[in-house]
């Protein structure tokens, strides 16, 4: 049963159509993940479900809606409340919670969102903390309808860890909006995404998503493949030239101006860029016996590094442990407290800050790159301001338009466009993706695949670390700095404690509805009457389970054109292939168990 039901929706911003006539239904228990470029109208689509905003055209039903709990991206709080009483504020009266009850729970929830001034004012927050509050209120009553608008900006990865965790057992129905891929790979089951004015939606997780819109893209390619061939023989026949005006040949005339209109449409690709960088010498970045603190608490003690010509560094850790302030050292923004910071002859710094709020309101968005450099080398060529406006998706149109005009996402765009412009030699990102969408994300990956600098990056978006990183650099308690060889999931890995060496709990009290389920019992090693049957027959199944995935996989390459039967079969491949994992880790356990029982017997 629905929901909340959209049909026919329509909305506009200033001149700019955000949404056209677009339809979309969500059901109970539902979670849903809402994809698209900065500045394609995400923000205003989770705010008209919200009931915060209507729409222009088009009607929305709420009809089995009780509660919807909303967090919007730069949430307002009563600037005189402190931080308890604003999480408590969106607390409703239940006969079951008492205020003592709830107070804990809101204790527990903006302790694990790492807000632990209970009693600090509000106005003394920054906006990352702010939202934080706000996450923890949002989160403090179940809801028919949970609506979260970048939930994961400003939060550090143990506290996204948590609350990937917390999104995947809540019970009630979730619509958010995140670039956070591995959050969408665990936490949805279906993705929807806002692409020209237009929703698009595919059944299933992040990487469901992705092969259900590269299909879908396969088959647009093909219909534009078979528009060319027909405008070609269109435009031939115009060339030509009519010497009567009929009908049909007036018919020609528009169906040839029509598909113009369609081919301009379909041709809105980015382009392939190149990585380009100044020369760097040997000499980059020198730290020495570094120490820095603020307002009397140690962030960084006796640090020292060399970054390499080539370096891949992640730095993580909790917010406000330091972070930030080491990325602004090694540009020589800060001076540290003790050590020196020795900045090499030829290294030429792009700093990429965690906000962008100078950018000059009234420039126009050409002009403000065109400011840094007029051609950018890429490979063997050269690309053009405007040509690298349209690899970060600044279509041609809105090239002079004013900065101010801009969403708070598309600004960041444009502001890190403008750094790589520049063809910095070492960059310096401190958390880049805040506010930036996962298509620019994905040309920044993509860039720095190739790019022949050092990077160092502070990020708390985990698949970002395991794409760019080869060493994680991690502030393991305030003023150490521990290093780790390879990306973050080898961190997480190498920094996990060992059996004998047991995690230290935390006195922090727990949600009821998140306690762990207790530990099961090992099996002893030998088999039983079922697991020696299915012992004999897991080699059989594997086969058979392997066999119907490579038939799937071919049926789905020939149903390419048939969107509805695509979907069908992209279900059952996702089965398919859970099967076939689980019988690999049944085969695994199985022969484990009978190498064990074969060592007892030699015993």
């Amino acid at each position: 049963m629905n929901l909340l039901t959209m049909n026919n929706i329509s909305k506009t911003y200033g001149e700019k159509l955000l949404l056209d006539g677009i339809s979309f239904g969500i059901e109970e228990g539902e979670k849903v993940g809402l994809l698209g470029i900065n500045g394609s109208g995400k923000s205003t689509f989770l705010k008209l479900a919200a009931g915060h905003e209507e729409p222009d055209q088009g009607q929305i039903i709420r009809s089995r809606l009780q509660r919807i709990q909303y967090l919007p991206q730069n949430p307002r709080l009563e600037s005189e409340a402190n931080v308890i009483g604003a999480a408590l504020a969106a607390a409703s009266p239940n006969p079951d919670r008492d205020a003592w009850s709830l107070e804990s729970d809101a204790k527990t929830l903006l302790t694990r969102l790492g807000i632990a001034a209970f009693e600090q004012p509000i106005r003394q927050l920054s906006g990352g903390q702010r939202k934080r509050v706000a996450l923890a209120a949002a989160l403090m009553n179940p809801a028919d309808l949970l609506i979260l608008d970048e939930p994961t900006n400003h939060l550090d990865n143990q506290a996204i860890d948590w609350l990937e965790k917390y999104l995947q057992r809540y019970k009630g129905a979730l619509l958010m909006v995140t670039h956070d891929r591995y959050f969408l790979e665990r936490v949805t089951t279906r993705i929807i995404e806002l692409d020209g004015a237009n929703l698009y939606s595919y059944s299933g997780n992040y990487s469901q998503y992705l092969e259900l819109k590269l299909a879908r893209e396969e088959q647009t390619a093909a219909t534009t493949n078979k528009r060319q061939a027909l405008l070609r023989k269109e435009l031939a026949w115009i060339r030509r030239g009519a010497r009567a005006r009929s009908t049909k040949q007036k018919a020609r005339i528009e169906r040839f101006e029509k598909l113009s209109r369609e081919q301009t449409q379909l041709n809105g690709e980015g382009l392939q860029i190149s990585s380009a960088a100044s020369r760097l010498g040997k000499k980059t970045i020198i730290l020495r016996n570094v120490s820095h603190s603020f307002q009397g608490e140690i962030l960084i003690q006796n640090y020292s590094a060399i970054l390499s010509r080539e370096e891949r560094l992640g730095i993580v850790g909790p917010n406000g442990i330091g972070k930030s302030t080491l990325l602004r050292i090694m540009s020589g923004e800060i001076t540290p407290e003790q050590g020196e910071v020795e900045i090499g002859s030829t290294v030429k710094i792009g700093y990429f800050p965690q906000e962008s709020t100078d950018l000059p309101e009234d420039m126009r968005i050409i002009d403000y790159i065109r400011e840094v450099g007029e051609f950018l080398p890429s490979g063997k060529k050269m690309l053009s301001a405007a040509q690298m406006l349209e690899t970060f998706m600044f279509t041609p149109t809105a090239h002079w338009t004013a900065i101010r005009k801009l969403s708070g996402g598309e600004k960041r765009r444009l502001h890190l466009l403008r750094i790589l412009m520049g063809a910095p030699n070492v960059l310096l990102l401190d958390e880049p993706g805040n506010d930036l969408d996962i298509d620019t994300l994905t040309i920044l990956e993509d860039y720095l695949d190739d790019f022949p600098g050092a990077v160092v990056a502070v990020s708390h978006d985990r698949y970002f670390l395991d794409r760019i990183t080869a060493k994680i650099l991690a502030f393991d308690a305030p003023g150490r700095l521990v290093e780790y060889p390879g990306n973050y999931s080898d961190y997480l890995r190498l920094s996990a404690p060992q059996p004998d060496q047991p995690a230290i709990s935390g006195s922090e009290p727990e949600l009821k509805s998140l306690s762990p389920h207790p530990p099961r019992k090992p099996k002893p090693p030998k088999f039983s009457f079922s697991e020696q049957k299915e012992f004999s027959e897991i080699d059989a199944l594997i086969a058979a389970a392997d066999q119907e995935l490579q038939e799937l996989e071919a049926q789905i390459m020939a149903a390419a054109s048939d969107y509805q039967l695509l979907e069908s079969l992209t279900g059952l491949r996702a089965l398919a292939l859970q099967r076939l994992e689980y019988l690999w880790d049944r085969w695994i356990y199985l022969n484990e168990l009978a190498e064990a029982r074969d060592n007892k017997a030699s015993d």
